[in-house]
Protein backbone atom coordinates (compact mmCIF):
# COMPACT_ATOMS: atom_id res chain seq x y z
CA UNK A 1 0.00 0.00 0.00
CA UNK A 2 1.41 3.08 -0.69
CA UNK A 3 1.83 6.43 0.76
CA UNK A 4 -0.06 8.54 -0.78
CA UNK A 5 -3.62 7.92 0.51
CA UNK A 6 -3.40 10.03 3.53
CA UNK A 7 -6.36 10.22 6.39
CA UNK A 8 -7.17 13.78 6.36
CA UNK A 9 -7.00 15.26 10.17
CA UNK A 10 -10.41 15.64 11.82
CA UNK A 11 -11.33 19.53 11.74
CA UNK A 12 -11.47 20.98 15.60
CA UNK A 13 -15.39 20.71 16.65
CA UNK A 14 -15.75 24.37 18.33
CA UNK A 15 -15.29 26.44 16.07
CA UNK A 16 -15.92 29.49 17.65
CA UNK A 17 -17.37 31.22 21.01
CA UNK A 18 -19.14 34.50 20.82
CA UNK A 19 -20.90 37.08 23.13
CA UNK A 20 -24.01 38.47 21.90
CA UNK A 21 -25.63 40.96 23.70
CA UNK A 22 -26.48 38.65 26.50
CA UNK A 23 -26.03 35.62 25.02
CA UNK A 24 -23.48 32.99 24.19
CA UNK A 25 -22.94 31.97 20.97
CA UNK A 26 -20.94 28.39 20.45
CA UNK A 27 -20.40 27.89 17.07
CA UNK A 28 -19.69 23.66 16.50
CA UNK A 29 -18.82 21.85 13.07
CA UNK A 30 -18.06 18.81 11.71
CA UNK A 31 -18.31 15.29 13.10
CA UNK A 32 -19.85 15.63 17.42
CA UNK A 33 -18.32 12.37 18.48
CA UNK A 34 -16.85 10.46 21.58
CA UNK A 35 -13.34 11.77 20.18
CA UNK A 36 -13.89 15.25 20.55
CA UNK A 37 -16.41 14.98 23.17
CA UNK A 38 -14.22 16.67 25.79
CA UNK A 39 -13.24 19.63 23.70
CA UNK A 40 -16.95 20.25 23.18
CA UNK A 41 -17.60 19.78 26.74
CA UNK A 42 -15.12 22.46 27.70
CA UNK A 43 -16.14 25.22 25.45
CA UNK A 44 -19.89 24.62 26.71
CA UNK A 45 -18.54 24.81 30.17
CA UNK A 46 -16.43 27.88 29.52
CA UNK A 47 -19.78 29.55 28.16
CA UNK A 48 -22.20 28.48 30.89
CA UNK A 49 -19.57 29.72 32.79
CA UNK A 50 -20.14 33.56 31.48
CA UNK A 51 -23.70 33.27 32.91
CA UNK A 52 -25.88 34.08 29.92
CA UNK A 53 -29.48 34.66 29.93
CA UNK A 54 -28.66 32.06 26.34
CA UNK A 55 -26.52 29.92 24.73
CA UNK A 56 -27.49 29.20 21.13
CA UNK A 57 -25.30 26.30 20.24
CA UNK A 58 -24.73 27.22 16.16
CA UNK A 59 -24.79 23.55 14.82
CA UNK A 60 -24.48 24.78 11.13
CA UNK A 61 -21.36 23.34 9.85
CA UNK A 62 -21.90 20.06 11.76
CA UNK A 63 -22.04 16.99 9.42
CA UNK A 64 -21.94 14.28 12.09
CA UNK A 65 -23.33 13.48 15.93
CA UNK A 66 -23.44 10.95 18.09
CA UNK A 67 -24.69 9.75 21.02
CA UNK A 68 -21.90 10.89 23.23
CA UNK A 69 -22.01 14.05 21.74
CA UNK A 70 -26.14 14.30 21.96
CA UNK A 71 -25.15 13.15 25.94
CA UNK A 72 -22.39 16.69 26.06
CA UNK A 73 -25.65 18.49 24.89
CA UNK A 74 -28.01 17.16 27.77
CA UNK A 75 -24.96 17.39 30.20
CA UNK A 76 -24.44 21.20 29.25
CA UNK A 77 -28.37 22.07 29.28
CA UNK A 78 -28.52 20.71 32.95
CA UNK A 79 -25.94 22.55 34.12
CA UNK A 80 -27.59 26.47 33.46
CA UNK A 81 -29.96 28.08 35.62
CA UNK A 82 -32.74 28.81 33.43
CA UNK A 83 -32.55 24.95 30.87
CA UNK A 84 -35.04 27.09 28.43
CA UNK A 85 -32.20 29.40 27.82
CA UNK A 86 -29.81 26.70 25.95
CA UNK A 87 -30.70 26.49 22.84
CA UNK A 88 -29.94 24.30 19.04
CA UNK A 89 -29.62 27.15 15.74
CA UNK A 90 -29.28 25.67 12.34
CA UNK A 91 -28.92 21.54 12.97
CA UNK A 92 -28.33 20.25 9.22
CA UNK A 93 -30.23 16.98 8.37
CA UNK A 94 -28.18 14.36 9.79
CA UNK A 95 -28.11 16.24 12.82
CA UNK A 96 -31.96 16.77 13.25
CA UNK A 97 -32.43 13.02 12.40
CA UNK A 98 -30.60 12.05 15.30
CA UNK A 99 -32.19 14.44 17.57
CA UNK A 100 -35.39 13.12 16.51
CA UNK A 101 -34.64 9.49 16.85
CA UNK A 102 -33.29 9.99 20.22
CA UNK A 103 -36.31 12.01 21.30
CA UNK A 104 -34.21 15.00 22.13
CA UNK A 105 -35.83 17.51 19.38
CA UNK A 106 -38.93 17.11 21.72
CA UNK A 107 -36.47 18.15 24.87
CA UNK A 108 -34.35 20.83 23.40
CA UNK A 109 -35.41 24.49 21.80
CA UNK A 110 -34.20 24.00 18.08
CA UNK A 111 -34.23 27.10 15.47
CA UNK A 112 -33.63 27.34 12.45
CA UNK A 113 -30.67 29.67 12.41
CA UNK A 114 -28.97 31.23 15.11
CA UNK A 115 -30.59 34.64 14.48
CA UNK A 116 -34.05 33.12 15.29
CA UNK A 117 -32.71 31.56 18.13
CA UNK A 118 -31.18 34.54 19.87
CA UNK A 119 -34.73 36.43 19.14
CA UNK A 120 -36.73 33.93 20.42
CA UNK A 121 -38.68 33.95 23.45
CA UNK A 122 -38.12 32.04 26.39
Amino acid sequence: MSDDHVEPLREPPVRGIEAVQSSVVVKLGGELDLYNAEEVRAALADAIGRSPERIVVDMTDVQFVDSTALGVLIEARTRMANRRGFLLAAPGLETRRALEISGLDKHFSVHDSVDDALAAAM
